[in-house]
């Protein structure tokens, strides 16, 4: 690639760097696709670092706007833009949210059919795509790079980039590859892209992204208007949880380690009488769009979730984010509590601990490191279970069902799942956790064949409103939610399914029904036992690395030090200065505390001079609504007082 290829087609369209006066073509598209006005933070920078055909790193904290990065490069440049992402999720959303702007954009992941896979890649040879996402275990697929070698690649785009250091928190022996496709494809240039970094980390992406020369763009990891503190828990996680919200007023993330927990906070907080709803990755696709509109839109102020709530979220009022266990890397805590305060306004970032919390976060080392033996125990019980014979399996894909597998075999889930994900990282297998891989469809007949057709009412509502809203859909598989269709129409989800399958049986389009469900790879034939051998970068640095990020949280709960130079200083970057707003600077958490005694005796006093219990709040600022509403139920349930009738003369 060249400057050239950033040129616009236009003669009079200004230059991609907007030197020689005017604005640039980067602003065009900034504005004519996403709607905004100026660029943030250094997104300007590496557009222009990429746009100019360096290899650029750029390392954007939460919230930096890292798709940005390389959406308006790609658009401003002749050819693709290959995307690599660990986060088959994500892709998926990008691709939709990009084809929504009329950008023609595909995916490639596992649970694709090959004629899909096959369609989609050859429509990116022939130049019908912008963009192309795909993950990073399809980088060794000798079909993949078959195709690829015919594609004309503007620029390749690592995003995660962390997880091509094994000394990143989230390191994927497949990111390797990538080095691979930089041979390939040796004048184009490669643009990486990750908001958690430590100073080890920057140099070995680099490294390992065969960078022709050093190119590290970086924003601070300094958020000025973000509040640190550590709850240590007293009551429940519940009261505290209430307790925060009560105190702290505005939108908020509530983060749990389990899709169970999420669901039973949500339903506690709405019986207190706090609007909330829960988020995890088994809801539906409609309920997760309803759900996170809901509260992006100030419908529902609370939203408890799982990890798997962050991808994408672009609210810039949050003003508190809690978790309620102890994320087990600074680099995950550092992510989500950063999605508190992008508006620039305070916000807060609250994490609740008790006295069993760091023996569970050194638990959790265990748990994602079981035994060398028993990983090996796990892949001759998947063999068995899918049936594999020895000597054979290469290359073949089955679906795969932990829980039913766990169940026959006597597994611990959490276990087994890691055990799964080690083989994963090894080479034995490829393993994909349970993933909605949505229902597809393509046109089996031309637009003109259309005409005449004679169609019952209802299927002849569903094709129409394919037409409507699938791009492309005469030459490629195009993702539907049935749900959607079905609120669109106004009908029952099994409804629409029952359509789709009649046009399916009528040869007029092909039809691939959604399935839930993990998948796994054999990536080389069956082996025995005895060898499956875990190499030092996969097992024994890992856990190593692992329990090293344990310590640092555990250190993180019990510092006196400001909690942002904390988290500054790992991440390599100094400051003489202290925040002054964390628990730490400021000397107190963020709830005052209170001891029940002192309220219950100032409760009485204010009774006792004969004042209406119904300005008690107002009179006795320092105590927490929460708190005081608990001690004055308990005080009336004992009949240590007794409410009279404040509205008498």
């Amino acid at each position: 690639m060249n400057t050239a290829d950033f040129q616009s087609s236009s003669e009079t369209a200004p230059s991609p760097s907007g030197r020689g006066g005017g604005e640039s073509v980067y602003h065009h598209i900034l504005q004519e696709y996403f709607g905004y006005s100026s660029f943030r933070g250094i997104q300007q920078e590496i557009i222009e670092s990429i746009g100019s055909g360096r290899d650029t790193l750029g390392l954007m904290p939460t919230g930096g706007g890292k798709s940005i990065t390389f959406q308006v490069p790609a658009l401003a440049a002749e050819g693709l833009c290959l995307v690599i992402s660990p986060l088959i999720a994500l892709m998926k959303d990008q691709v939709e949210h990009l084809r929504h702007q009329g950008i023609r954009a595909a995916a490639v992941y596992t649970g694709m059919t090959r004629d899909e896979v096959i369609t989609a890649l050859e429509n990116c040879i022939f130049g019908n795509y912008k963009f192309l996402y795909v993950s990073p275990e399809r980088l060794g697929s000798e079909l993949f790079r078959a195709k690829l070698s015919r594609m004309h690649v503007s620029f390749v785009t690592v995003d995660e980039a962390h997880c091509i250091s094994q000394w990143g928190y989230d390191f994927r022996p497949s990111y390797t590859q990538i080095a691979d496709i930089r041979r390939m494809l040796p004048d184009t240039p490669v643009l990486a892209l990750t908001a958690t970094a430590t100073p080890e980390v920057v140099e070995d992406i680099q490294r390992q992204l065969l960078f022709r020369s050093p190119n590290v763009l970086r924003m601070s990891f300094e958020r000025k208007n973000l509040v640190y503190s550590v709850q240590h828990i007293t009551s429940t996680k519940e009261q505290e949880v209430e307790q925060l919200l009560r105190f702290l007023p505005g939108s908020a993330i509530i983060y749990t380690r389990s899709r169970l927990a999420t669901r039973e906070l949500a339903s506690w907080l709405m019986s207190q009488g706090i609007t909330a709803t829960h988020y995890h990755a088994a809801l539906t696709n409609l309920e997760k769009n309803e759900r996170a509109k809901a509260w992006r839109e100030g419908r529902i102020r609370v939203m408890v979730a799982t990890n798997a709530f962050g991808m994408g979220i672009d609210k810039p009022d949050v003003r508190l984010v809690i978790h309620t266990d102890v994320p087990d890397s600074p680099e995950a805590y550092f992510q989500e509590a950063g999605r508190a305060g992008r508006d620039g306004q305070t916000a807060h970032a609250v994490l609740l601990y008790d006295s069993r919390s760091a023996g569970i976060l050194r638990r959790r080392i265990d748990d994602t490191f079981p035994p060398e033996d028993y990983v090996a125990q796990v892949y001759e019980d998947a063999c068995c279970f899918l049936q594999m014979a020895m000597g054979d399996g290469r290359g073949v894909t089955r679906e795969f069902d932990l829980e039913e597998f766990c169940r026959r075999f006597r597994h611990f889930p959490v276990r087994a799942y890691n055990a799964l994900g080690l083989l994963s990282r090894a080479g034995f297998i490829e393993w994909t956790d349970a993933e909605e891989n949505h229902s597809r469809v393509m046109m089996s007949v031309g637009r003109d064949s259309l005409y005449g057709i004679q169609l019952p009412p209802l299927a002849d509502r569903v094709l129409h409103h394919l037409l409507r809203t699938c791009t492309g859909i005469f030459s490629e598989y195009a993702t539907i939610h049935e749900d959607e269709i079905a609120h669109a129409l106004g009908v029952t989800e099994l409804a629409v399914s029952e359509q789709l399958i009649e046009l399916s049986r009528r040869h007029i389009l092909q039809f691939i029904p959604r399935k839930f469900i993990p998948y796994l790879t054999f990536t080389q034939r069956r082996v025995e036992r005895d060898e499956i051998v875990l190499p030092p970068r996969v097992y024994a640095d890992r856990k190593s690395e692992l329990s090293k990020r344990v310590q640092t949280m555990i250190e993180y709960l019990e510092t006196d030090e400001c909690r942002s130079r904390f988290f500054l200083r790992y991440f390599g970057e100094e400051t003489k200065s202290d925040c002054g707003l964390c628990d730490n600077c400021t000397h107190k958490g963020v709830l005052p505390e209170c001891d029940e005694a002192e309220v219950r005796r100032l409760i009485l006093d204010f009774v006792d001079r004969h004042h209406p219990t119904s300005l008690l709040q107002i009179q006795l600022p320092e105590v927490p609504a929460t708190l005081l509403g608990r001690v004055l139920h308990q005080m009336l349930e004992e009949e240590e007082i007794v409410l009279a009738d404040e509205t008498a003369s």
